[in-house]
């Protein structure tokens, strides 16, 4: 991804973002766009006008992370955006001395899907920064079951909510889930700008939807660790979620998620109505599975 392009974008859309009235600064005369201009965003951070023309023309070689931060304050971005920024001038300021990084991983250790596999009263899954479901417990592959089994989701999340029409029934809330996908996507392409996979899939998707190109140009970034989650499931109906999202520190851009509701709630008692249904399905292929061809030709002719 162009480094460049991407701090020229994203600082030209905080910037035009905020009114002058927003920032206390008191706007004489007629102004063409109702943003900041460079000048006055130069005067909150308190810098001069040409180096904030340079770094908002995408150079922040040799930018000190105290000038990102009264940048930042100047922009009112917030804890995501802040990061984001940092990010960038991370991609424009490479260390030699850096240790390269580790390819990424996508192999689950087993302890680590027992660990899932414990959580037996809620939904719990991983993910890595480009959105792949990486591992799930029993409730997850339940609840998820219409994202793993759609041929054009590929275990991904993005391109299930980008995709797959199947989204749109799935999430009720479609637009903040779509808003969400595209901003996670934005802010694990700044953390890691030369992961390939990760801008292979970022191109695909604004090729294939319209509705992820918009979200992309906008700049939107966002951290994805807690929040509300609105699903209708196919076999049990309307769920309405909690989730908390932890980091996996041994493997970076993998986030475990897990979904819980409200004692007493109809999601509680839907949740573990899909439990019961999960169960049973896997009873049923275990049986089908243990059969001798022969025996099952006979309960077929029984």
């Amino acid at each position: 991804m162009d480094n460049q392009a991407e701090v020229r974008d994203f600082l030209r859309t905080r910037r035009d973002r905020i009114t002058p009235e927003q920032a206390g600064i008191i706007a004489g005369g007629r102004r063409r766009l109702p943003g900041l201009r460079r000048e006055e965003v130069a005067m909150l951070a308190g810098m001069s006008s040409d180096y904030y023309a340079k770094m908002e023309r995408g150079n922040l070689s040799g930018v000190s992370p105290e000038v990102l931060d009264a940048l930042a304050r100047a922009l009112r971005l917030d804890d995501a955006e802040t990061e984001h920024l940092h990010d960038l001038a991370r991609a424009a300021n490479p260390s030699p001395s850096r240790r390269r990084s580790r390819p990424a991983q996508s192999t689950i250790r087993p302890s680590l899907q027992r660990f899932l596999d414990a959580i037996t009263g809620a939904p719990a899954w991983i993910v890595d920064q480009r959105a792949d479901i990486l591992a799930t417990n029993p409730l997850a592959r339940a609840l998820l079951a219409p994202l793993l089994e759609d041929p054009d989701a590929r275990n991904n999340s993005a391109r299930f909510i980008f995709l797959s029409p199947a989204a749109r029934t799935f999430y009720p809330q479609w637009e903040r889930a779509a808003d969400a996908s595209a901003a996670n996507l934005r802010t694990a392409a700044g953390r890691n700008p030369r992961d390939k996979a990760l801008t292979d899939l970022i191109g695909e998707l604004a090729a294939r939807s319209d509705a992820f190109s918009s979200r992309w140009t906008a700049h939107d970034v966002r951290l994805h660790r807690s929040g509300t989650k609105h699903i209708h499931h196919p076999d049990v109906g309307d769920l309405e979620f909690v989730y908390e999202g932890v980091e996996l520190p041994d493997h970076p851009g993998w986030m475990m998620y897990a979904y819980t509701s409200a004692a007493g709630s109809p999601t509680e008692e839907r949740v573990k109505l899909l439990g019961s249904l999960a169960a049973t399905h896997a009873d049923v292929r275990a049986t089908t599975l243990a059969l001798q061809p022969g025996d099952q030709d006979t309960l077929t002719e029984g």
